[in-house]
């Protein structure tokens, strides 16, 4: 279950590409790519803006999600979920662990209803690649909805990303000036 690359650095890639939005739905699509170590985790279309604060917020401490839980707490949303929008239809769910040490602990989970989860597997990652990844998608997404007549899930959520990469920027440079 556990994945653990020798030293201290882990291959991690966290890509969108050919974002579409759906304008009936009003949602952002992207085809989705996530590895680690050259495993493919995902790899396909999918709704990127439900889950992307939550995803975000990951980068800078921990989360676990809930894919029942309401619109409202988004910071409880899987990161990527079904082409169609809805994270109770068919969802990617990541308990993230910040453990210190510049490492932090991917695992995907399969969530059930009365709240309890079964660990798919694990990764242990590089927290710089992963705020990089995280932060490229999030910029790219912003860079995508701008000028759209976009109403989100959340109607806040191009504020709420925009606030995060904002604390994201911070935390690095803080990461940075630390090191």
């Amino acid at each position: 279950m556990s994945r653990r690359k020798r030293g201290n650095r882990t291959m991690f890639k966290l890509k969108a590409d050919g974002f579409s939005w759906d304008q009936d739905l009003q949602i952002i699509h992207a085809d989705v790519v996530l590895e680690v170590d050259g495993e493919t985790i995902i790899d396909e279309p999918l709704c990127v803006d439900v889950g992307l604060p939550a995803l975000l917020l990951s980068a800078l401490e921990d989360t676990k999600p809930n894919r029942w839980a309401d619109p409202g707490e988004w910071s409880r949303m899987p990161f990527l979920v079904c082409g169609c929008g809805d994270p109770e239809c068919r969802a990617y769910s990541f308990r993230v662990e910040h453990e210190g040490a510049g490492r932090i602990r991917l695992t995907e989970l399969e969530e059930s209803p009365d709240g309890t989860s079964r660990e798919l597997a694990s990764y242990e990652v590089d927290q710089a690649a992963y705020q990089e990844a995280v932060r490229r998608l999030a910029e790219d997404y912003l860079a995508f909805t701008e000028g759209l007549d976009y109403k989100p899930l959340v109607k806040d959520t191009p504020a709420i990303v925009r606030e995060l990469l904002e604390r994201l920027s911070l935390a690095e440079a803080g990461h940075t000036a630390g090191e």
